[in-house]
């Protein structure tokens, strides 16, 4: 769901919850009863039920509007769901899963080698798609290289357990300039990623993937 649909919700839901408050205010009590007058045993009708029906409602919407509240708050600053479109992240991530993205963590902290991100391709992409997920597999200051059907980092070969299968294709050393991340998909040889189009710059990270929440059998974090 998108933050601009339910803060329409939540809008919509306050707004209903206002009505009834200036439609139907909540009875004053009637501090004038004698004391001592018992109240009639049994079941409550007429008004009574009616106004117990009311705080119901109203209560049940109270609770809506805060939790649309909440929910509105951590999609906007601090977590989003994200759509897997295609291949390029399989195994790891497969066509029609749905994962949770916190956008807040790297606020805090540095992108690591290994992390799984939501990005916005770099102009250097030339794609109309306005999101993408890849590994960062090497960091600011890094060497890159691929040889031999292997991916190496800083001269060392990388053991991948998490890719698809070998590289068909070769990649000259290369320095990732700082601030700049070079990111792959565990799909090598089908993504369109930091071995075409270069570098992704730090300003262009939407968040970490953190969890599979759908299909409920691939749930997992990650």
């Amino acid at each position: 769901m998108s933050p601009e649909l339910l803060l329409v919700i939540v809008i919509l839901l306050a707004a209903a919850r206002a009505y009834l408050y200036i439609k139907y205010p909540d009875p004053k009590k009637d501090k004038t009863k004698e004391k001592g007058k018992d109240r009639p045993k049994g079941k409550r009708k007429g008004p009574e039920e009616s106004e117990d029906k009311l705080k119901g409602v109203k209560d049940t919407l109270d609770s809506l509007v805060w939790a649309g509240a909440t929910a509105l708050i951590l999609i906007t600053f601090v977590i989003r769901t994200f759509y897997i479109p295609s291949s390029s992240m399989v195994p790891t991530l497969r066509i029609n899963d749905f994962i949770l993205v916190n956008k807040f963590v790297y606020s805090f902290c540095n992108p690591a080698r290994g992390d799984i991100v939501v990005f916005h391709p770099p102009k250097s992409a030339n794609t109309e798609k306005t999101e993408y997920i890849k590994r960062i597999v090497a960091v600011g200051g890094d060497t890159v290289e691929v040889r031999g059907g292997t991916l190496f980092v800083n001269d060392q070969p990388q053991k991948e357990d998490y890719i698809l299968e070998p590289m068909f294709y070769e990649m000259d050393k290369i320095k990732v300039p700082e601030d700049s991340y070079f990111a792959m998909g565990d799909n090598r040889n089908n993504s369109d990623d930091s071995h075409v189009w270069g570098f992704l710059p730090r300003k262009n990270l939407v968040g970490k993937a953190v969890l599979i929440f759908f299909p409920i059998n691939r749930a997992r974090t990650m």
